[in-house]
């Protein structure tokens, strides 16, 4: 696991210092060792996590003359099994690591070896006879890479500070990044919350050759069921599950697995258990003494498993606000998912005793586990009523008293009554705790981005109602959400996680399923309950979905009230030029008034001003913008 950045300096002289400024901005992802490599055309940095081949991996990897060279941030799980391929085809290898298996991979196919890795993994490979830099990311973007295209030169690195090491590059907010910010509480790719600077997207590629770029997509995802049975559909995610964990599993440093006592990371945990061959440290997060703590169901599984288990409990007597000041550093753009709060102690824990740990991130957008997936259907029937009825209904529900519950039903039911009254698409989005376009309208001024389609009629009636939106979760919640929270955390402490679910292996298999295979009766992930019934604990299959979160809509009135006020003041609203600074006070008003229940939305624009603060962006003031990425499959000359 690393951090990398690069850029090319063509037809340019270059600062030797730069790439060594824009590398040590990734020391956190990898302490270990950094290194760099400098042409006439392009610098490349590393900045190494050690997890394979202690001693011989270290980076950039280079081939012999004339020189191909890779960084790369990731694990390639088929790696050994690639190597053997390479040397029957002639390729002699000076190490163990997987970054030489990449290097000379593409060496061998060029940009047909992508298809052939399975992983997680964001890379850079220069080629100085073509003068040709290729930059990859993984199928399900469970890595991050983020690039700047100015002039003929391109600018890249795992995280915006290693681009914003470069002074050139202007801090500008991005109006488009931000309205989909509010939309749906995170910035999905290829857009970000800085004017310029985009993500390359999971599954693609992107070719620079003298001032030339190209993008291509080498993966894309299709929902087509195949027919089989029940019990056909459980022997087979049986297989894929064993020989995925036992890939993930692979590691020279210390190993652990992050146990919460639900479904998804008793499944991960199980298979561990199983093929490790030795007890495994399990890592938790409790919350003791509210509804919504786990403590009782991952003691119980940890105990079943005879891990070396060890919990810390979230709670108020933590230092939260200094806490949440350096999440903000770390998450590079704002993560208005409050549950980062528990990821980022999560990852503290973990890293006092082993490198990497297994998760159960993807289960729930592969195979259908939240209950958005069944609010989408319930308001489906529901908007047979007259909307009328639905706004009488929602003016009836607002005298119900807010609850500082974490999701209380007075507030899911408010929610989902209010979310009735939009269409499908935007309603399966605004569950996930974002603001409407109503709402929006109320204290935003800002221009509108063009809308993220997420329910189309046309492919809802060719994958099915459900699976559009997995697929729209696939395609932009998971990686820009799910992981991005899960990456930066970890990668705050140094510490590489691993999403068994989201070997594409699984996610091609469950998007082969039919739909009653992922949610029938109610019953959420019903093919991987059905697998797992008879070798988890009872309490673990029956119980409801939690979520790793906090109780976001009381600590914003208790606990983290002063950073609130002290960071949503009215001036500093006003100096955005983007928003209505009584409306945002009214919104806090009544939030800690007990009006209404806010948090989450609050929780948003809190992290939205503490980042745009801290990183120093401008707004709102727009000049020019820098060229907008390409369109897959196309490709531009860029002005010299």
């Amino acid at each position: 696991m690393c951090g990398i950045a690069g850029y090319t300096h063509y037809r340019r002289a270059c600062d030797p210092e730069r790439i060594r400024s824009a590398t040590l901005e990734l020391l956190h992802r990898g302490p270990d060792q950094q290194g760099f490599y400098e042409s006439a055309t392009v610098s490349l940095g590393a900045a190494r996590l050690k997890i394979v081949d202690l001693q011989g991996g270290d980076q950039p990897v280079m081939s012999e003359r004339p020189p191909a060279v890779v960084v790369y941030n990731g694990e390639i799980y088929n790696h050994a099994e690639l190597r053997r391929q390479l040397e029957q085809l002639g390729h002699r290898f000076r190490s163990r690591c997987d970054t030489e298996v990449l290097l000379r991979a593409f060496l061998q196919w060029d940009t047909a070896c992508f298809e052939r890795l399975r992983g997680m993994f964001a890379a850079a490979i220069w080629l100085e006879r073509d003068r040709r830099l290729v930059l990859v990311r993984d199928r399900l973007g469970i890595k991050p890479l983020y690039y700047h295209v100015r002039g003929p030169d391109l600018y890249f690195g795992s995280e915006l500070k290693a681009v914003f090491a470069h002074p050139e590059i202007e801090r500008r907010l991005d109006l488009e990044g931000l309205d989909h910010y509010l939309t749906f509480n995170y910035v999905p790719c290829p857009y970000t919350l800085v004017e310029g600077i985009r993500k390359l997207p999971p599954g693609c590629w992107l070719e620079w050759r003298e001032g030339r770029i190209r993008l291509e997509r080498y993966w894309q995802l299709e929902f087509r069921p195949v027919r089989r049975s029940l019990g056909e559909a459980c022997e087979e995610l049986d297989a894929l599950l064993r020989e995925a964990v036992r890939e993930h599993l692979i590691s020279d440093v210390p190993l652990g697995v992050w146990a919460s006592g639900g479904l998804d990371s008793s499944t991960i945990l199980h298979y561990a258990s199983e093929l490790s061959g030795r007890p495994l440290k399990t890592f938790s997060i409790s919350f003791r003494g509210r509804r919504f703590d786990e403590s009782r169901y991952f003691r119980e599984v940890a105990a079943r498993y005879r891990t070396e288990h060890a919990e810390l409990d979230l709670n108020e007597s933590l230092d939260l606000a200094s806490a949440i000041e350096r999440m903000v550093w770390h998450s590079d753009e704002p993560s208005a998912d409050a549950g980062a709060v528990p990821v980022w102690f999560l990852s503290e824990l973990s890293r006092r005793s082993v490198t990497v740990a297994l998760s159960g991130e993807g289960a729930d957008e592969l195979f259908g586990g939240y209950v958005t997936y069944l609010a989408d259907g319930w308001a489906r029937r529901l908007r047979w009523l007259p909307r009328a009825a639905r706004r009488l209904a929602l003016h009836l529900l607002a005298a119900w008293p807010v609850s500082d519950d974490k999701i209380s039903l007075e507030y899911k039911l408010k929610r989902f009554v209010a979310g009735s009254l939009l269409d499908p698409g935007a309603a399966h989005c605004y569950w996930n705790g974002a603001f409407s376009p109503r709402e929006k309208t109320a204290f935003y001024r800002g221009p509108r981005a063009a809308p993220l389609r997420v329910a189309v009629p046309e492919l809802a009636r060719r994958i099915g109602y459900l699976n559009q939106f997995l697929l729209f979760d696939q395609l932009h919640y998971l990686p820009d959400d799910i992981l991005y929270k899960v990456d930066r955390m970890s990668m705050a402490h140094s510490l590489e996680v691993r999403p068994a679910f989201l070997d594409h292996r699984i996610v091609e298999f469950a998007a082969s399923l039919p739909e009653d295979f992922k949610i029938r009766r109610g019953r959420l992930k019903y093919v991987l309950r059905e697998l797992m019934k008879d070798r988890l604990p009872p309490v673990v299959i029956h119980r409801a979905k939690e979520g790793l979160d906090i109780p976001a809509h009381q600590w914003l009135r208790t606990v983290l009230r002063p950073l609130l006020l002290d960071t949503l003041t009215p001036a500093a609203v006003r100096d955005t030029g983007l928003f209505v600074p009584a409306a945002v006070e009214a919104m806090v008003r009544r939030h800690l008034e007990r009006r209404a229940n806010l948090g989450f939305q609050l929780w948003g624009l809190l992290i939205l001003f503490l980042w745009a603060r801290k990183f120093r962006i401008q707004t709102p003031g727009r000049s020019v913008r820098e060229p907008v990425p390409l369109a897959v499959g196309s490709s531009a000359r860029l002005p010299a």
